[in-house]
This record gives structure tokens, sequence and C-alpha cells, in this order.
């Protein structure tokens, strides 16, 4: 017998298919079992169960905040921790002021005494503090008392202390228009005051430390 017989068993070459010799799907067919699968083209690239899609992949809702970002956190949430806040950093001025009035000899012509202008500073220290709080951490004392953050929309970053500032500025937008910015978020989609859609930002609820 040859050695390139047909008929010589030992001369074939071993069929396609055995183990040991690789192989290539043929052309037009779905890759198989222990193939590398890609994608069709145009196809953004599976995600592990579970996962979060990245931000802008399609089928997101347009504009929305970041993936993976914590639920925005609705109106109520926002005007408790904005009256907290306010509790916090102007009550103790007017209670100081009061005590002037009450050692006045006439607190119908009683002017600023000491105790109304060391509560003046207070507010001024406390509302510079809640200021850096808030761009620092997202949160200010109300805000991490009932649970919610500002953040970036984009990311999900904080601001800092410069856009924390600027971002307050502009909640004059929310009160020019018959205070109109402030029941925004109400019926947004974004929960956002005119504010939060000039400094592109949002609130977002986190859990309570």
């Amino acid at each position: 017998m040859s050695f390139g017989d047909p008929n010589n068993p030992y001369s074939q070459q071993p069929p396609q298919g055995q183990p040991g010799y690789p192989q290539q799907a043929p052309q037009g067919v779905p890759p198989q079992y222990g193939y590398p699968q890609q994608p069709p083209v145009g196809m953004p690239p599976q995600q592990p169960y579970g996962a979060y899609p990245p931000a802008g992949m399609p089928g997101m809702p347009a504009g929305m905040p970041g993936a993976g970002m914590p639920p925005l956190a609705h109106w109520g949430l926002r005007v408790g921790a904005l009256l907290l806040d306010g509790l916090i950093t102007v009550a103790p001025m007017y209670a100081l002021g009061l005590i002037d009035l009450a050692m006045s000899d006439d607190p119908a012509t009683a002017g600023p005494g000491v105790f109304f202008t060391i509560g003046v500073l207070y507010t001024i220290g406390m509302s510079i503090f809640q200021l850096y709080k808030e761009g620092s951490t997202g949160q200010t004392i109300g805000k991490k008392a009932l649970g919610i953050s500002l953040r970036r929309a984009v990311d999900g970053s904080v601001l800092g202390f410069g856009m924390a500032f600027v971002r307050r500025l502009a909640h004059f937008l929310d009160s020019v228009a018959c205070y109109l910015g402030w029941l925004w978020p109400l019926w947004d989609e974004k929960k956002q005051t005119f504010a939060d859609k000039v400094c592109g930002t949002v609130v977002v609820k986190v859990p309570k430390n």
C-alpha cells in the first residue's frame, strides 16, 4: 500500500472536528460553544447579570441621571431638609435677639444688642459651614438627617464648594417666577428645581448614617 492510497486507513487525514485540532466556524454559521462570541455590529456589549448598564446606553431615558445612581428624592424630603436647615441656621439668631429685647428698658425702641450680634455671627458661620458640607459631601445637616444628597446629574459626584455656592445663588430663579421653581420637582421627570437644571444637579436618596 502506498502512503497516499485512499484505501489505506493509515494514510487518511483525521476528520474535521476531532479533539486537538483547531477549527474555525464555517462562514455564515453562528459560533457554537467553545468559539469566542462577539456581539453583533451596533449592539452594546452584554453586561453581567445584575449589573447597571453604563450611562448613555441605548434604552435608557434621555437626560436621566447616570446609571447606577440612587433613586431621586421626592419633593417632601427636599422641603423637610430645607426647613430643618433653616431652623438650625436662623432660629438661634432670633432667639438671641429676643433675649436682647427682654433685657432692654424699652423693647419698642431697643436696637440690636450683644446677643443679637452674636446670633448674626452664628448665622453667617453656620451658613458657610452648611455650604461647605453640601459641596464636599452632598449633604447639609438637614439633608443628612433625612437621607438625601445633592449630586451632579451626569456622574453622581459631589459639587464642591464653588459650584454649591453658585447653585445657592441660582435659587433666585426658583423664587423670581412666583416661587414656581421651588414647586417644579413635583412634576418634573428628574425632580429638579430651576436652579438644579441650570447647575446640572439632582437630589438623590442615600442611606442615613
